[in-house]
């Protein structure tokens, strides 16, 4: 009997716990997001004389607005453990990051784990599955001008089509430097089974951990993005390569970042975990190996094997992660480093603080203006 009423008690506090983090995330986007809404509405004019400078701004709001969502799993004891390439060091220039993609939590783990890369998330386009729009973050990520893409054979050739023409119009315009992408066009879990099918019927590597990477979107992304040479191979951009409409020049891609999210005993995080807080405290582990553009081939076939290759190794580490708690280490290395990715209580909290004041400015401003008017 006691041990029902202990097991009850915990049950209730979780569900306490889960109720007071719903209600504070629904009052923190309330406030946060129509904020950022009116404040670029307040900021056209100065997009009109100075583009460069609004979007420069947005990308600022837009680093707070990520940083909110990273806080909600940092005080859930939800953190980030990093291995492999340190990526600081190119954080400035233009690159391509492919992840791995198990559940929702992963662009919750990439939005906490990118916080202290410097300009990046400032500066960052999202590709992401269309249902991501009608999220509560869906009106943002179409303001700052990330790309929603539609799954399926019917879509596939119409997406591509507007990704290119997404990329022409804003990458270079908003001054883009780093493009993420989900290559296996899905989540794991979904996309398994069809995955080793097509394997098996087409003497490719049978995957469990990650699935096989559909094309697509990458080579579109290399093509536009990437600096060509007369080979058909890509290769490091020289400064007078590419000039944006807001008149700044671009080297174009200068690296592809491979990403390898692995989730404690398989078990990924989703972003009602997030919301809710009902797991223990999870450490994810990130992993990044860093490749120069030189080093990918343009043409289909051969970026086709680079691409399959990539989604090979992810499957060596996560098996090697799954079964020991790490991952292996790099050539040339004798033990594997990781670094605890850290964020600052305190500017989480100013971050916080600014969210809910700006809401409460609006809303003084929006109520006298309405008893003004009428």
């Amino acid at each position: 009997m006691a041990s029902l009423l202990d097991e009850a008690g915990k049950l209730g506090w979780i569900l306490f716990k889960a109720l007071i983090r719903f209600a504070f995330m629904l009052l923190n986007n309330c406030v946060a997001i129509p904020s950022y809404c009116l404040y670029l509405i307040v900021l056209q004019p100065l997009r009109i004389m100075d583009s460069r400078t609004f979007w420069q701004i947005e990308g600022l709001m837009f680093k707070w607005l990520l940083a909110m969502v990273s806080s909600w799993g940092w005080v859930a004891g939800y953190t980030v453990t990093e291995w492999g390439d340190d990526v600081k060091p190119i954080s400035e220039e233009e690159t391509m990051v492919i992840v791995n993609h198990q559940a929702t939590g992963d662009v919750c783990t990439l939005m906490m784990c990118l916080q202290d890369k410097g300009m990046v998330v400032r500066k960052m386009m999202w590709l992401m599955d269309h249902v991501f729009k009608y999220t509560n973050f869906g009106l943002v990520s179409l303001i700052h001008g990330d790309f929603f893409i539609r799954q399926g054979k019917a879509h596939r050739d119409k997406q591509l089509v507007y990704l290119k023409d997404h990329l022409d119009k804003f990458y270079y315009s908003r001054e883009r430097k780093w493009i993420v992408l989900f290559p296996e066009g899905g989540f794991l879990r979904k996309r398994r089974e069809t995955s080793q099918a097509f394997a098996k019927k087409n003497e490719l590597p049978h995957l469990t951990h990650v699935t096989l990477p559909r094309l697509g979107a990458t080579q579109v992304i290399l093509k536009t993005l990437g600096p060509q040479q007369e080979n058909g191979t890509l290769g490091a951009g020289d400064a007078s390569a590419t000039a944006g409409p807001t008149g700044s020049k671009s080297r174009g891609l200068q690296w592809v970042v491979d990403v390898t999210i692995g989730y404690p005993k398989a078990r990924p995080m989703d972003i009602q975990t997030w919301i809710f807080g009902y797991r223990q405290p999870t450490v994810t582990h990130v992993h990044y190996r860093i490749y120069p553009i030189k080093d990918v081939p343009m043409e289909t076939e051969a970026l086709t094997d680079w691409l399959y290759q990539r989604f090979v190794e992810k499957e060596d580490l996560l098996a090697h992660f799954y079964e020991t708690g790490v991952f292996p280490p790099l050539k040339g290395q004798t033990q594997a480093v990781s670094r605890p990715m850290i964020l600052d209580p305190m500017w989480l909290c100013a971050i916080q603080t600014g969210a809910f004041a700006s809401g409460y400015m609006w809303y003084s401003l929006l109520q006298h203006a309405y008893c003004w008017f009428f």
